[in-house]
């Protein structure tokens, strides 16, 4: 898990990580996001990512956006019931109209014997929409 700096607020937000990273979301799965096997199902676990991952854009945005790419997602370990998962995410790239973030998420297990793993990681794209769903651009002071 990356290393929380108190050093006040962030550009973006309340807590900014050393390499830019911002804990965006923090939940715990429940036994009806398992399947049979005990596991967390992945497709919970991606709507959860893209709730972490639109926080940034929607700052940046200033107003509604949409997820328009899932440009990669890996499942680096399974994730249980009672693991408590911290999202960071961090702005890869400003665009015109379009804001992309990694998201990172991270496994607090066992309490009684503390431990952190990385259990996902992913890239996702959200581009700023008008009321008419069509693109608009980003605010110049936030590209």
């Amino acid at each position: 898990m990356p290393e929380i700096s108190s050093d006040g607020p962030g550009p973006l937000g309340p807590l900014q990580l050393p390499d830019g990273r911002q804990l965006v979301l923090r939940v715990m799965p429940m036994p009806a996001d398992a399947n049979g096997n005990g596991d967390i199902f992945g497709g919970w676990i991606m709507a959860q990512v893209d709730l972490a991952g639109a926080v940034l854009p929607a700052r940046i945005a200033k107003g509604r956006i949409a997820t328009v790419a899932v440009n990669q997602f890996v499942f680096k370990q399974p994730v249980s019931i009672g693991d408590l998962l911290s999202f960071y995410a961090k702005v890869e790239r400003v665009g015109r109209t379009s804001v992309t973030v990694n998201v990172e998420v991270y496994a607090e297990r066992n309490p009684a014997n503390l431990y952190v793993v990385k259990v996902t990681e992913a890239n996702l794209t959200y581009v700023a929409i008008d009321r008419e769903g069509k693109p608009r651009p980003i605010p110049a002071a936030a590209a």
